[in-house]
């Protein structure tokens, strides 16, 4: 049994569902997304609850049963209220700037990097916080990952991309010898 397959999925009055034979879409004030649904799994919706169940027996029915709820309920969340992600730049010299569809990186090395925004993401750049948002969970996250793995805290100084309030521990330099 999946715990988290057993949950109920609220959705808000301002999310609307439409639900197919194989997928799920959703509709809010923050954009639309859709879910496809595996086979062995049935998505039922009752009044504003959609019900997630597995339809037969199976040794990765119960995990994949989980996973959709799962995905759901951040789908539901997604296009009601968002999602955010927040990334600090520390570094004598470290920058970014938010230049049309694209985010420019200074980041200590000799040329700038440019990244493309994704469509349906949203991207802040304030004094050394680059915050991230959007409806749709993976991609806010995979590009929060992108932007940090560019340049990961080093150990020494901690200098380089870092999620905000993430904790880096910092090593001891070197001591001089006698």
């Amino acid at each position: 049994m999946s715990r988290i397959g057993k949950k109920q999925i609220e959705i808000p009055q301002n999310v609307a569902v439409i639900l197919n034979k194989d997928n799920v879409a959703f509709k809010g004030p923050k954009g639309e997304i859709k879910q496809e649904i595996p086979d062995g799994i049935g998505v039922e919706q009752q009044d504003n609850i959609l019900i997630v169940k597995p339809k037969r027996e199976g040794k990765t029915i119960p995990a994949l049963w989980g996973l959709t709820t799962a995905l759901l309920l951040n789908h539901v969340h997604g296009v009601s209220v968002g999602f955010e992600k927040k990334l600090e730049i520390r570094g004598v010299g470290y920058k970014a700037v938010v230049e049309g569809g694209k985010i420019k990186l200074d980041l200590g090395f000799s040329h700038s990097i440019f990244m493309d925004i994704p469509k349906g993401l949203d991207v802040k750049v304030e004094k050394q916080i680059i915050t991230i948002s959007g409806f749709d969970k993976q991609q806010v996250g995979q590009l929060g990952a992108k932007i940090r793995s560019l340049r990961k805290p080093e150990p020494y100084k901690g200098k380089g991309v870092r999620y905000l309030n993430e904790v880096v521990r910092k090593k001891e330099g070197k001591k001089a010898g006698k």
